[in-house]
């Protein structure tokens, strides 16, 4: 073969080029690899365009000589046989596992990279703070079309620092003065102002108030900040009440009659009496003069809810501390009308030292808890008349026996400085006694569930013969259960009320299942939550069911049918309210609070920024707001949310942007004048 004109190549086919080209390239970069490796360097050009002229350096290896043939040699020699394989490693042992503890530690590594889990929180983002908020209500005129206007709000103003505290019904020192009598604790009930004479600002947080002490450390601290009051501290530092430390008030968990511990206090119940099951017979109490509701606070670890209550004395922040823990409660007082809880409500009513004298007036106030009580539940004294052999105190011992005899209640038994006594399943006991023993039955025709502005009764409160109230199932099967009160409810029900029972509790799981999922809900603050118009009670099992860790306070509105009973059956707590009047709790009470349906009903009764400017007062700052309502009352719900400084979202609902409902979403912030 000739050798290839220049002509030629371009004949020879584009593989086999390629394939040369390929060759050619290796050949060089193997070449050339091994040519520098150990030997000289020569000559290297360097050219930067656009910077400067190209120049010429000398190699460091100048004035070395090198060997090409040996180099060649070196390059085309076998490789070296490879060195004889190492013994194999000894197998890996994988290290134990950390303990567990290890996985769950959390805390803040100070300056010296100690991990330590004692550390500060409370500060609020700044986005949640606003300073130099507005001194005095900013209005504008609004004309609705027809030659008339009305003035609207759009700014409230702050409320005085002297009001950080104010409770609008309890705090009427007008009305109060007006009273004919207080002899009986009439100063302590609700006296609300007249209509219009409402707050018309924001109730202002104390100076330097502080974002609360997550649960579960709350039941055990809370700010001082928060609770600027040290009137407890002294008065009952010594029975282990509450203590001041620093910049926090510390909760030992005791009680004037229980001063080694509320745990060690119902230990000793149970054993008492074997029957009082906590967490399952027993789920919901009521705890009368409740303090700062430590025997509340760790009944909740049994399974126990329970309703703290104490009046606004001279012991008046007992409630707030109460709910800065954590723990329910809210302001009430034993003295001339029914409590707002239906009848058969509380499986354990209990009064430790709680300076109620329950014989006076033939037992009303006694009657009132036998009202309360559900057929079969437990009251449990414990009080100075019980173990105390003073002549005095031994009297009130026997009226005491007396007036629990004469109710029909069975005397369990008496250990130490506790009493128990058991109510009644029936009304066969009543129906025995002589027709001349005081006090008698009440009339058929009175609704022991009616408790809106009513008054105590000297009658014992009939059970209803069906036994209704008296048969719930134990906890947790209560809770899902329709309860036999489910008939007894006054509403038009065009289906079974079953059926309308398990849907409602169908509806809020799939509510809360979305919100959790969108909205975070598991990472959120929502230890007090409020249910402003409960229904049945689905919201705040929903809640449970979905493990978030709160308490609901479920409200049913007196505009609406009295679906209480029911509630407390299920085995949660609640209360009755009108919501164009304010609510008997402390500001900045509430983490959450929500409301379906209420603005639509409500507005045609009482003024929209009524009820909000009562949910401002109510709500912590960070706290939130969730609304679900018609479109109807969103514009003004929005409108106001804005004057009073929360931040506003208005979202649609799961049905869709066409839904006749919306969704209101806000968070109230931290204001500062």
């Amino acid at each position: 073969m000739g050798i290839l004109s220049n002509g030629d190549w371009l004949k020879i086919p584009l593989l086999i080029k390629l394939c040369g080209f390929i060759v050619i390239s290796v050949t060089f970069f193997f070449f050339g690899k091994n040519w520098t490796g150990g030997a000289q360097q020569l000559l290297s050009f360097s050219a930067a365009a656009g910077r400067s002229p190209p120049s010429v350096s000398i190699s460091p290896n100048l004035n070395y000589p090198f060997n090409l043939s040996a180099l060649l040699n070196e390059t085309l020699a076998p490789p070296p046989l490879p060195p004889p394989p190492s013994p194999p490693p000894p197998p890996l042992i994988s290290p134990p596992p950390p303990p567990s503890d290890m996985i769950q530690r959390f805390g803040i590594v100070d300056e010296n990279g100690t991990m330590a889990d004692e550390f500060e929180i409370g500060e609020f983002d700044p986005d949640e703070v606003v300073k130099n908020w507005s001194g005095k209500n900013e209005t504008a005129a609004e004309s609705d079309g027809a030659g008339s206007g009305r003035v609207s709000v759009k700014k409230f103003q702050l409320c005085p620092s002297s009001m950080s505290e104010f409770i609008p019904c309890l705090d009427n020192a007008e009305a109060i003065k007006q009273l004919k009598s207080t002899e009986k604790g009439e100063r302590f009930e609700r006296h609300c102002p007249e209509t219009g004479g409402g707050l018309n600002c924001l109730v202002p947080p104390p100076n330097n108030y502080k974002s609360p002490i997550p649960w579960p450390k709350s039941r055990d601290e809370v700010w001082f900040n928060n609770v600027p009051h040290t009137r407890l501290v002294e008065d009952k530092g010594g029975q282990n009440w509450i203590t001041r430390k620093k910049n926090k008030f510390k909760f030992p968990g005791g009680g004037t009659q229980f001063i080694h511990g509320a745990n060690e206090y119902l230990d000793h119940m149970s054993k008492m009496i074997p029957d009082i099951t906590f967490g399952r017979h027993i789920r919901v109490a009521l705890d009368v003069g409740c303090g700062v509701a430590s025997f509340g606070a760790y009944l909740m670890q049994r399974n126990v809810i329970t309703m703290s209550i104490a009046p606004k004395d001279v012991h008046e922040n007992q409630i707030q501390f109460a709910l800065e823990r954590g723990v329910p409660a809210m302001v009430a007082a034993f003295a001339t009308r029914r409590l707002l809880y239906p009848s058969q409500a509380f499986d354990l009513i209990h009064c430790s030292r709680c300076r109620i004298d329950w014989t006076r007036d033939d037992g009303i106030l006694l009657l009132e808890v036998n009202r309360m009580l559900r057929a079969g539940g437990y009251f449990v004294w414990a009080a100075q008349p019980v173990y105390k052999h003073e002549e005095v105190l031994e009297e009130q011992w026997q009226e005491m026996l007396n007036l629990t005899t004469r109710l029909c209640w069975e005397f369990v038994k008496k250990d130490g400085y506790v009493a128990v006594w058991q109510k009644p399943v029936n009304n066969s006991c009543y129906l025995s006694r002589d027709a001349e023993t005081k006090p008698p039955l009440c009339d058929s025709t009175d609704d022991p569930d009616k408790v809106w502005y009513v008054d105590l009764k000297p009658c014992i409160t009939r059970l209803p013969d069906n036994g209704y109230g008296a048969n719930v199932t134990t906890w947790p099967d209560r809770m899902q259960t329709p309860p036999d009160r489910l008939q007894s409810i006054q509403f038009d029900a065009y289906i079974s009320r079953k059926e309308l029972f398990k849907a409602e509790s169908k509806y809020w799981h799939e509510i809360i299942e979305g919100y959790v999922r969108a909205f975070k809900w598991k990472k959120l603050r929502l230890r007090n939550v409020m249910d402003m118009r409960a229904g049945f009670g689905g919201f705040a099992v929903a809640l449970i069911e979905h493990n978030l860790n709160s308490w609901v306070m479920n409200v049913v509105p007196v505009s609406g049918p009295n679906t209480l009973p029911v509630i407390y059956d299920r085995g949660l707590i609640g209360v009755m309210h009108d919501w164009c009047e304010p609510f008997d709790t402390y500001p900045r009470t509430y983490d959450l609070l929500h409301a379906a349906g209420l603005f639509s009903i409500e507005k045609k009764r009482c003024d929209i920024s009524t009820i909000m400017l009562e949910m401002d007062r109510m709500l912590r700052p960070g706290g939130r707001v969730y609304i679900r309502d018609t479109l109807a009352v969103m514009d003004e719900l929005q409108a106001i949310g804005n004057a009073m400084g929360w931040r506003v979202n208005l979202r649609d609902t799961s049905e869709g942007p066409h839904a006749s409902y919306r969704l209101f979403m806000a968070e109230k912030r931290l204001l500062h004048s």
